[in-house]
């Protein structure tokens, strides 16, 4: 392999190094040659020079939207690695209709998310936040309270199985739970293969211990969980979204859960981020919100990073990209 890409970094300027750490740097040049200095979108907007060399984009956080305008600048360009998760904030139509493939790290930072999902589903089978919010209170204690689900004979609800729902699917093939699932558009066989059974999602909220949400933000899913699922859950059951604050109705289910204190929910999520200080939810005694820190954070963002540098070998190879995201999977018509 003795073809290397003429390539730019862009994304934001703290990011870089986040990312693409000194070794990872040193990989990537033996892969490309990059234009100096590294861009984000405002230098990028504010440079003069001549990019019209450049055939790949290194991109992650900070990416800017990938227009016409973006586009013209760089008529060379035919492929962007990025180095996170979603590509909904910058991804465009036009990107395909140039040509552009696109790859991104969504696999590596399904990763963290679902470690975190698996810790938070574990403490909450254990009610483990209300004995810790009962103790900072200096209430008493509820130890053997009959409606804490434990670790043994209970059932967890996957609120679909998408990239990261399946990762948290198979972690849970570790213990002794029921697994259940909603996802109207898996492949049955790929459910049995994890050991998941489908249901509507009205009987997740009925019968799962937890309930823990992975759905994707799409115009159908956009406040989809209602109060009517909220009230339906089990005494003592505990809601988890890694997901989107915006598929769930949040007013709603501020108030099923300022109705019903034996509920609990873990969100790391919110429909307004950040969380405002003075948020309904930020006071709620059952509701524990962490700052959407289920995803890849300081070194584990490097896991991002490599999955990048292992896609360029594979384009420069001419080999499949694990990673790569078509118009059609984005809802875009090439």
């Amino acid at each position: 392999m003795n073809r290397r890409l003429h390539a730019l970094y862009l994304m934001d300027d703290e990011v870089l190094p986040m990312v693409y750490g000194p070794a990872e740097q040193r990989q990537l040049a033996d892969l490309a040659s990059f234009a100096n200095p590294p861009f984000s979108a405002k230098t990028l907007r504010d440079y003069r020079g001549d990019l019209d060399a450049v055939e790949a984009i290194f991109s992650s956080w900070g990416m800017p939207w990938c227009d016409d305008a973006l586009l013209a600048r760089l008529p060379a360009c035919k492929i962007i690695f990025h180095a996170a998760g979603t590509v909904r904030t910058f991804a465009t139509p036009e990107m395909w209709r140039r040509g552009v493939r696109l790859t991104s790290a969504a696999e590596a930072n399904a990763i963290p998310v679902a470690e975190y999902t698996m810790a938070a589903i574990v403490l909450c089978l254990k009610h483990a936040w209300q004995r810790l919010l009962e103790l900072r209170e200096q209430r008493e204690s509820h130890r053997h309270e009959a409606t804490m689900p434990g670790g043994f004979g209970s059932t967890v609800g996957l609120l679909s199985l998408s990239r990261i729902g399946k990762k948290v699917a198979e972690r849970l093939q570790a213990m002794d739970v029921r697994v259940i699932a909603y996802d109207p558009v898996i492949d049955p066989r790929i459910a049995a293969e994890l050991k998941v059974e489908l249901c509507p999602l009205a009987e997740i909220f009925a019968r799962a211990d937890v309930v823990s949400c992975h759905l994707p933000l799409l115009p159908e899913t956009t406040g989809l969980l209602r109060a009517g699922h909220f009230s339906a859950m089990k005494p003592g059951a505990s809601f988890v979204n890694t997901a989107r604050g915006d598929v769930v109705r949040e007013s709603e289910m501020i108030a099923v859960f300022q109705q019903r204190p034996d509920l609990f929910a873990v969100l790391d999520v919110v429909q307004h981020e950040p969380i405002a200080p003075r948020s309904p939810l930020l006071a709620l005694p059952n509701v524990v919100v962490t700052p959407h820190i289920a995803g890849s954070l300081g070194p584990e963002c490097r896991r991002m990073g490599r999955m990048m540098i292992d896609e360029a070998r594979r384009y420069l190879a001419g080999e499949p990209l694990r990673g790569e995201v078509s118009a059609a999977q984005m809802a875009f018509t090439a």
